[in-house]
């Protein structure tokens, strides 16, 4: 399940698809070069071509989450859909580039510049000369101003879902002429970059009744190469059409139409002709490519001849093939003279013929899916583990800190993206990404993986391996989250996705049926598991059989070179009578397979250092506004966009929870509840320099307070599958970078060959 969005930064932090004292700032570890931000791990993927080899019209139908709500990327109900139209038809005066960081958009703005900082900074616009609205007014410093008063806070009558950086403008006037703008704010803002992306016109931000209702459902004034033609409800789509008005380079494509397409239903609107660009899940990115692969590996040669018999040569049977009449008087005398009745001849007559025709429809969809391809990159955006600090064990930073120490990261990482072909690398950083400016890997502040050390963690907190465990009245036994009602009906579920079962239980303990642990390599042990022999950190050496720690895992003390039983787990800890049973909670729709598989390894992990998990499955609409936002989970897996400007996008989600006035917690969007006030100063330090490199630096150090605070784990960065029709061009997995709308296109006729050698790798 994806909680992110993709494009304007107002929308990417408005949703989620995820301390220890003063503590100096780790070695950086994991690039190779002496810049730790590294680069990219993955480039787009979208067929790049040369606008001249593209064609001119023609309709893009491409497939998206939902029909947004609204059109106002500054609503709370906003989502990745309404990024996607206000990045088509509206002003971005600054886009992402192919390392997250933003770039100036040359066709809104020619220069901006911070031309004072004392006594205060004022960032001066130099707008697009040709730059006018779709009605033919000027972009000018209406629109700057109209906006700023909308998005400022300081009139409530405005339902805005943020206010971050605009509560900083003290005022906004005219420049030397109606070309340029001039901002003044009332304290330094370090991400005044962010700003004004997307631009509305006035007509929108003018007055409280046309923004909270005026773009809901339509932007009539738009100034991007596409405008809005409708929002068509019924038909589930949003029909983007060529902006009259477009100053920039002409849109090759006539029509954009963004259909709602259910993630479970794609492979079979692919099929039907329905899409020409859709976001997939790895299984249908399985079938797109074996649909253009050839049928025999061996031979080259298709396991299905055109009329649907099978091809010589491939394996299939040599009983003749009921064809018509005559094929099937054939079978029936073959099957009669090889001692079968006539009555089974005649059940295998229309045996062949189901299976005939289930092999004739296989075929058609092959072909069907045979003019796509899987253009794959990694999404700006990344998976953690969710600690829920605010009550239960996970309150203890030293829980968490053994829950975190207990991660394999770098094996869940190659779990879901290995497979794909994509570099499963784990996440080193909360707040930016490998090839953005803030990025470094902050891990080390908190230790790598030590199972060992997790355990000495734990037994620090109180938690003993193998201690007593009292079953209450109740036949509650375990620590840990309580259970909402919804939970108690889960476990009545009827055996399916959703539902709740305890790692450990019923062969759910990380086991396949025979017996062998499914994460453990040759020898039966997981990498950084405690076998024996010479402690990893002291060096002291563990006489044979002898075992020091009560409950310890089996094999923890045999002698050097012996092997732990196959999915060997430490006995489970105990405290006050209680085993330390953590509370995984999941979505269980059919886009959510990867999280799942994840989430049952991290189990198995935590099973080897004593600790329990109950996995609950819960509906994707319920899950995370009645789970991960209500606080009601132990652990947790859900993603968070990265974000060119981390000081202000990123404060909102690690900020330590204040009370409120009716004595709630506010959270913001801080779901783990754990936050320090030195992380807080340090947010507030870089989004107040106009130093870039000091910006950065107190980004890093915040990061590393974030790590050793162990309330969220980064994991990795998301897979990004997109199929796409084999001749459209410059679409696709976009990555880092915002789509270029004017570009897309479908190729000339003979053109994909010259363009293979501008298309990237795949």
């Amino acid at each position: 399940m994806s909680h992110v969005g993709v494009g304007p930064r107002a929308v990417m932090r408005s949703v989620a698809f995820l301390t220890a004292g003063v503590l100096a700032v780790p070695a950086l570890a994991g690039c190779s070069s002496e810049d730790p931000s590294g680069k990219p791990l993955a480039a787009q993927d979208v067929a790049a071509a040369a606008r001249a080899r593209v064609a001119d019209g023609g309709t893009l139908r491409w497939a998206v989450d939902s029909v947004p709500d609204t059109l106002n990327a500054f609503q709370s109900d906003a989502d990745a859909t309404t990024a996607r139209v206000a990045q088509a038809v509206l002003p971005s005066l600054y886009r992402m580039d192919e390392r997250g960081r933003p770039v100036r958009n040359p066709d809104y703005l020619e220069s901006a510049k911070v031309v004072e900082t004392e006594p205060k900074q004022v960032v001066v616009y130099k707008l697009n000369q040709q730059a006018v609205w779709s009605d033919g007014r000027e972009i000018g410093a209406a629109d700057f101003a109209a906006q700023w008063r909308a998005l400022s806070g300081k009139d409530t009558a405005y339902w805005t879902a943020r206010n971050a950086g605009y509560d900083r403008i003290e005022k906004i006037e005219r420049g030397a002429n109606d070309l340029e703008v001039k901002v003044t704010f009332d304290r330094p803002y370090a991400d005044w970059k962010s700003l004004f992306t997307p631009l509305y016109p006035k007509e929108v931000t003018g007055t409280p009744d046309a923004f909270n209702d005026g773009a809901r459902r339509g932007i009539e004034v738009t100034a991007g190469p596409f405008t809005v033609k409708k929002v068509d409800t019924k038909a589930d789509e949003v029909v983007l059409t060529g902006n009259p008005r477009w100053w920039g380079e002409p849109a090759k494509l006539d029509k954009i139409v963004l259909r709602a397409v259910p993630r479970d239903e794609r492979v079979s609107e692919l099929v039907a002709g329905e899409l020409d660009l859709a976001e997939i899940d790895p299984d249908t990115a399985e079938q797109v490519a074996r649909a253009a692969a050839p049928r025999d590996a061996g031979t080259g040669t298709p396991l299905m001849g055109p009329d649907g018999t099978p091809a010589p040569g491939s394996g299939a049977s040599a009983l003749p093939g009921p064809q018509g009449g005559s094929a099937a008087r054939a079978l029936r005398s073959w099957a009669i003279a090889n001692g079968s009745d006539e009555e089974a001849a005649e059940e295998e007559i229309l045996a062949r013929e189901k299976r005939r025709k289930a092999e004739a429809k296989a075929e058609r969809r092959r072909k069907a899916l045979s003019g796509f391809e899987v253009r794959k990159s990694l999404e700006p955006a990344y998976t953690q583990l969710a600690l829920n600090g605010a009550e239960g064990p996970l309150a203890d930073e030293r829980v968490r800190r053994a829950v975190a120490r207990a991660l394999d990261r770098e094996k869940l990482a190659e779990a879901v993206l290995k497979p794909l072909g994509l570099p499963a690398e784990p996440v080193g950083s909360h707040l930016a990404l490998s090839g953005q400016p803030a990025y470094a890997d902050g891990s080390g502040a908190l230790g790598e993986q030590d199972a060992k050390e997790a355990r000495a963690l734990l037994a620090d907190a109180g938690w003993v391996p193998g201690g007593p465990v009292k079953k209450s009245e109740d036949g509650e036994k375990a620590a840990g989250a309580e259970k909402s009602e919804d939970d108690e009906d889960g476990k009545k579920s009827d055996g399916g996705d959703e539902g709740t079962y305890i790692v450990g239980e019923d062969g759910k303990s990380g086991e396949d049926g025979d017996g062998k642990n499914k994460d453990d390599g040759e020898g039966g042990r997981e990498e950084g598991e405690d076998t024996g022999g010479t402690d990893q950190e002291s060096g002291e050496k563990h006489s044979s059989g002898k075992n020091t720690a009560q409950g310890g895992a089996p094999g923890a003390y045999a002698p050097k070179g012996t092997a732990a039983p196959a999915g060997a787990a430490a006995a489970p800890v105990a405290k006050d009578g209680k085993a330390l049973t953590l509370r995984f909670v999941l979505p269980s729709g059919p886009g959510s397979q990867a999280l799942r598989t994840v989430a049952d390894r991290i189990s198995d992990m935590l099973e080897k250092i004593g600790i329990g998990t109950e996995i609950t499955k819960v509906p994707d609409e319920s899950y995370f506004k009645d789970h991960v936002a209500s606080g009601e989970y132990d652990l947790a897996l859900y993603s968070w966009p990265a974000s060119a400007f981390p000081a202000t996008d990123a404060r909102p989600i690690y900020a330590k929870p204040v009370p409120a006035a009716d004595g709630s917690l506010n959270v913001a969007q801080n779901y783990t509840r754990v936050g320090t006030d030195q992380v807080d100063q340090l947010f507030d330090q870089a989004m107040g320099t106009l130093d870039e490199d000091k910006a950065r630096d107190l980004l890093r150090k915040a990061d590393s307070r974030i790590w050793a605070a162990a309330g969220s784990v980064p994991l990795y960065q998301r897979p990004q599958l997109v199929a796409a029709r084999e001749n459209l061009a410059n679409a696709g997995a976009f990555g880092f970078e915002t789509p270029v709308y004017e570009d897309m296109g479908f190729l000339k006729k003979g053109a994909r060959g010259a363009e293979a050698s501008a298309s990237p790798a795949r």
